[in-house]
Parts: structure tokens; C-alpha cells; sequence
């Protein structure tokens, strides 16, 4: 294992990815360890060099080509990670901190009260969504809090959910926001999904997007302090 700082990396990149090829890359900052370079090895590829992108690390992390999605299920089934696959490339989830933790449990605890008799049905990470483009494009995504309105007619026989949720939740970190506020935003609009909410913790706001016909038809930022209100969900509002 090879530690280099995170200047260091930057100045010399082409260098450390050659070497992450063989080791793994612990990047520091001010003497703390910030992130990981690492590759991923498949036994039917030659080079075998595919880059995981760590949501704390996503800045030092190298993409040589896209990998399929079968070569990500495989990659999935050797680890106990927990990972995402977003238009071909893999993120690996980095453990959630306290309060990223206090803000869901206390969304899911009012998504359970709300919708506690109803036919949709609130979900919670880590919970597997498999969202396609079209029939090559296909992409793996654990959101932090769903809502899902067709579980009994999108249940496989395999006793994972096949189907679309309503609404997606993610509480975005400093370091997923590209992730949360563009990739994300995108391919739930592309695949069907009906809302999606971005929860801020810094700012302590909550942006609210409606899709329709899969393009943005609405979008409303909230603060922690007023009444938060869906658009697709008629008369679900509350306050945190």
C-alpha cells in the first residue's frame, strides 16, 4: 500500500494510476487519509484496470473505459460493498456519517406515518433499484428513501423489485453532489421516476423536482423551518 498526498496525485496522476494498476493509493490531506485509488481486477479482461469511484475520493478516482453491466454485477457479487452503477460507471458507497443517518430516520419515520394504509409503500437503503435508459442501457442505484407505488405488480420471482419507484430521496454530501444534483437527476427523469428530492444539510434546505413526460415540469427549494409539501403526492406535507 502506497500513501501519497492529494497534491502530490494531482501533479503526478498518470504516475499513481500506473501504480494503482499493482497497489492500492491511500490519498492524504493535512495528514488525514481522504481516499483510496483502487482497481478492480476481471478474470476475462486482459488489463483488468477498472476504477470503483469512492464518493469521499471521487476527485482522484481514474475511469480507463466503461465497464458493462454484467461486469459490474460480477464485481458486486465478489464484494461486500455497497455500490452503484450509474451509465457505466461504479461508485462505491462510502459509509453515511450521524447526521446524514438522523435526517432519514426522521423522513422515514414521517413517510411511514403518511402513507402507513395506503397502496404505496416508503423504502429505505440499502435497497437495490435497477433503472434503464433502453434495453443496453442499464444502471443499478440504492437511493436513500423511496416511495414505491407498484411493489406487488413489480415483484420478481427472485424477490427483488422490478419496477420504478414514485419518488427517489437522496441526502447529498459535499462530495456526491455532482452525483445527487446531475447524474442522479438525470437518469431518474430518463427512467420514470415522478419526483426527486434533494435533502441539504448544510443549508438545511430541501430541493423538490416533479418530472412530467420525463422532463422537469416543476421544482420548489424548502428550508428545514417551513412546511414541505410533494407535488405528486396530493396532501402529503409536514415540517422537520
Amino acid at each position: 500500500m502506497i500513501k501519497a498526498t492529494a497534491t502530490e496525485v494531482k501533479n503526478n496522476f498518470g504516475k499513481y494510476i500506473r501504480l494503482a494498476a499493482k497497489e492500492d493509493i491511500i490519498i492524504t490531506s493535512n495528514g488525514r487519509e481522504v481516499g483510496k485509488l483502487t482497481a478492480i481486477q476481471e478474470d476475462d479482461d486482459d488489463d483488468g484496470l477498472y476504477t470503483t469511484f469512492r464518493e469521499d475520493s471521487a476527485a482522484y478516482s481514474f475511469e480507463k473505459k466503461k465497464i458493462s453491466y454484467e461486469k459490474f454485477l460480477k464485481i458486486r457479487e465478489k464484494s461486500e460493498e455497497r455500490y452503484e452503477y450509474i451509465d457505466g460507471e461504479i461508485y462505491l458507497l462510502a459509509s453515511p456519517k450521524v447526521k446524514h443517518q438522523q435526517i432519514i430516520y426522521e423522513l422515514a419515520v414521517i413517510f411511514h406515518n403518511w402513507f402507513k394504509g395506503k397502496k404505496c409503500t416508503p423504502a429505505l437503503s440499502p435497497f437495490d433499484i435497477e433503472l434503464n435508459r433502453n434495453a443496453k442501457k442499464r444502471n443499478m442505484v440504492q437511493p436513500d428513501l423511496m416511495v414505491i407505488c407498484d411493489l406487488e405488480e413489480k415483484m420478481g420471482e427472485d424477490g427483488f423489485y422490478k419496477g420504478v419507484p414514485a419518488l427517489m430521496v437522496e441526502v447529498v454530501s459535499e462530495s456526491s453532489k455532482s452525483k445527487d444534483y446531475i447524474k442522479k437527476m438525470d437518469l431518474y427523469m430518463a427512467c420514470g421516476v415522478h419526483e426527486y428530492w434533494i435533502v441539504d444539510p448544510v443549508n438545511q434546505e430541501i430541493h423538490i423536482y416533479l418530472f412530467e413526460d420525463k422532463k422537469l415540469s416543476k421544482n420548489k427549494t424548502y428550508t428545514f423551518k417551513d412546511e414541505i409539501k410533494s407535488f405528486y403526492f396530493e396532501g402529503f406535507s409536514f415540517t422537520l
